[in-house]
């Protein structure tokens, strides 16, 4: 019976996605961009991360970490305003901070790729004979192959148009998973089942692992720069939609399941939802796989496309865009056979808490340049501090 109420919520969801009259809205469309890579990868590998390390203080950590992101985005947002407001008149510190912040995205995103094709082959290969770290590596490395192939010959323009879909496709399947954990937290609830896991971090390693996992909540910038497509009012809107409903899904998300599985329960590794899931409802990890597989593919395409884009702006096309994707590509590949999965989220994490810090910079010099030492200024130059804190000190999960 829970399968039964699974698959409607999925199927209610998918055909609310598909629906003309949501799907052409503008605002919708601009909010979809940053909500595919908000809640992306990071739906996969939080709650498992989270419920482990934090146990029952897993709840405080999500909200700490959406916190941040808000707290981000608020800069960014106010950047857009500036720059919507005073087109070309922020002065030159302010667009050389840009141009920084742009080679430091143009990285970060070679990163987030190696971060999303490694998931993308560990659920590859979670639910085959051949589940083990050498042939999701295999996996990885293949999709970095074909990205490379189908970038280098023909653009990505057929492959962008999985955006919408498999957001569709992520959003239905996240529906039935809620559904299934409010049974399954329910049901624990009424039979007095439900626990409270000691944490295994605390203190500064607690800190230091939120630092390390700010990549899991990031994908909200990417409406500053849809600015040929959307005006700015639209792409403020749609950053703030984008961060409350994925705010509210995460919030949801990991309050189900802090407190429904025991120590004994949690098998640590990046595709330990598939197994989570599995003690809810024998449906969800075949659906979790899909989804996982649609995301991590359309994000990676999504991140390859605008990594090339901007190594052939920054450098006024000495670096073509196909240029650009091989390094990613190689980079990619390197990371992939050196680290782990949680290794290269702490460095994404680290390359987008940079961005962060720059961005933070910027509003915080074009706020005290509009009223010097005021409010804003003063907490976006903290923020910017705390931006430079994580890209130094966010550390990696440790696998156990």
């Amino acid at each position: 019976m829970l399968s039964v109420f699974i698959l409607l919520a999925v199927v209610a969801v998918a055909a609310l996605m598909a629906w003309p009259r949501l799907a052409n809205d503008p605002l919708w469309r601009a909010t979809l961009t940053p909500l595919a890579s908000i809640i992306g990868s990071g739906f996969l590998v939080l709650g498992p991360i989270l419920d482990d390390r934090f146990g029952a203080y897993g709840l405080l950590a999500m909200v700490a970490l959406c916190a941040l992101a808000a707290l981000f985005g608020w800069a960014i947002r106010y950047n857009i305003a500036a720059r919507d407001a005073s087109p070309g008149a922020l002065g030159p510190a302010v667009e050389r901070m840009e141009t920084a912040a742009s080679w430091v995205l143009a990285f970060a995103y070679i990163i987030s790729v190696a971060y999303y094709l490694n998931l993308f082959g560990a659920f590859g290969v979670s639910l085959t004979p051949a589940d083990n770290t050498f042939d999701a590596k295999l996996l990885t490395t293949a999709m970095f192959g074909l990205i490379l192939a189908v970038g280098w010959t023909r653009g990505f323009s057929a492959l962008e148009r999985l955006e919408q879909v498999s957001v569709g496709i992520k959003l239905a399947v996240i529906a039935g998973l809620l559904v299934g954990l409010a049974m399954f937290f329910g049901n624990k609830a009424l039979s007095g089942g439900l626990v409270l896991n000691p944490p295994a971090v605390s203190g500064w390693q607690a800190v230091s692992l939120l630092f390390g996992l700010i990549v899991t909540v990031q994908g909200f910038e990417t409406s500053r720069y849809l600015g040929e497509t959307y005006s700015a009012k639209t792409r403020i809107s749609s950053m703030l939609l984008a961060q409350i409903v994925s705010t509210a899904i995460y919030l949801t998300y990991i309050g189900l399941i802090t407190f429904v599985f025991t120590r004994s329960e949690l098998k640590f590794s990046e595709t330990a939802i598939v197994d989570m899931m599995d003690l809810v409802a024998p449906i969800l990890p075949v659906l979790l796989v899909a989804a996982a597989l649609s995301a991590q593919l359309s994000a990676a395409v999504a991140d390859t496309s605008g990594s090339g884009g901007l190594f052939e702006e920054l450098t006024n096309g000495t670096v073509s865009s196909r240029l650009g994707y091989l390094l990613l590509i190689v980079t990619g590949i390197a990371l992939t056979w050196a680290a782990d999965v949680f290794q290269i989220i702490a460095y994404a994490s680290r390359a987008f808490a940079l961005y962060y810090a720059i961005q933070s910079a910027i509003a915080a010099k074009i706020a005290h340049d509009r009223k010097p030492f005021g409010a804003r200024a003063i907490v976006y130059s903290a923020l910017a501090g705390l931006g430079l804190a994580m890209a130094v000190f966010g550390t990696a999960v440790e696998g156990g």
